[in-house]
């Protein structure tokens, strides 16, 4: 039996793939919109809603304020980081294209301006080791990119490897913890033959604020972490994962501070006499 917080691939009306909102999702902060588009136009408004929006598969363009955005193809989620458009709150604009675009989003009260950001100038961060080994694209994480609330990145984690590992959390306002809600969209390589590719993701709460999630996940489905220790996302082997982080907050500091689950912290200091896989990175970034 499913949990309530997973969502199979397919279950928004076109052209969505995904429509997670707030309201929806029963939290407050939080939203990730992924449309198939065929060569079409929709017209959207951020509302008070900033948004970060980034083509997972193909490519288009955003239409704002009179000015547009190019959005550049990428083959897919695989091949390298990819072009983001951030537009702040209240706001009408076209987006255009071929393929999966995903939107990225969170309620907001400052309005900010308009950006694009190149892929050739997202940070790509390796982290971890061994096989806790995984590639980060910073597109829209808070010491990397200015916004109000929402925080974004990919994570793209080699075939048999362990990810958001040690678990950890972010569900408290603390000196060491943001207070976050938080998307996992993911997506596989096939196999040779055209097998889907699939993992695993867990959820897990505390005493205090109990909560049960362990999902087999594949190409599409989503994973809400409203609180809890979530991880790790796993990779089965033969088949490299990949996923989008949308994570917002009601604290009036934009932060992803984290704490891992105490009794498996002690795993990081394993990673120091351990390499890197030297699988990555997958791809280098475009540009």
């Amino acid at each position: 039996m499913h949990s309530s917080l997973y969502i199979p691939a397919g279950s928004a009306a076109q052209p969505y793939t995904v429509h997670v909102t707030p309201e929806s999702a029963g939290w407050s902060e939080s939203s990730l919109q992924v449309l198939q588009l065929d060569g079409t136009s929709v017209d959207l408004h951020t509302g008070v809603t900033e948004v970060m929006i980034l083509p997972l598969a193909g490519g288009g363009s955003v239409t704002c304020a009179g000015e547009t955005f190019e959005l550049s193809p990428r083959a897919s989620v695989f091949d390298g980081p990819a072009d983001m458009v951030y537009l702040g709150i209240d706001q009408a604009y076209t987006l255009s294209g071929r393929g999966r675009i995903a939107i990225c989003g969170a309620r907001a009260t400052r309005s900010l301006p308009n950006r694009r950001v190149a892929a050739a100038d997202v940070s790509l961060e390796l982290r971890g080791a061994g096989n806790c080994s995984r590639q980060v694209h910073n597109f829209g994480t808070a010491d990397t990119f200015e916004a109000d609330s929402l925080i974004a990145c990919e994570v793209i984690t080699p075939g048999g490897n362990w990810s958001s590992y040690p678990a950890h959390k972010h569900d408290e306002l603390t000196p060491t913890q943001s207070e976050l809600e938080e998307i996992y969209y993911f997506e596989f390589t096939a196999g040779p033959d055209s097998s889907r590719g699939f993992g695993y993701h867990r959820v897990y709460g505390t005493p205090e604020r109990p909560i049960e999630v362990l999902e087999e996940v594949r190409t599409g489905d989503v994973v809400l972490v409203p609180h809890g220790y979530h991880g790790p996302s796993v990779a089965a082997p033969g088949y490299h994962m990949y996923y989008l982080n949308v994570m917002a907050g009601p604290d009036a500091e934009r932060a992803w501070k984290i704490v891992d689950d105490p009794e498996h912290t002690w795993l990081r200091g394993t990673w120091d006499g351990q390499d890197v896989d030297p699988r990555l990175p997958l791809h280098a970034p475009r540009g």
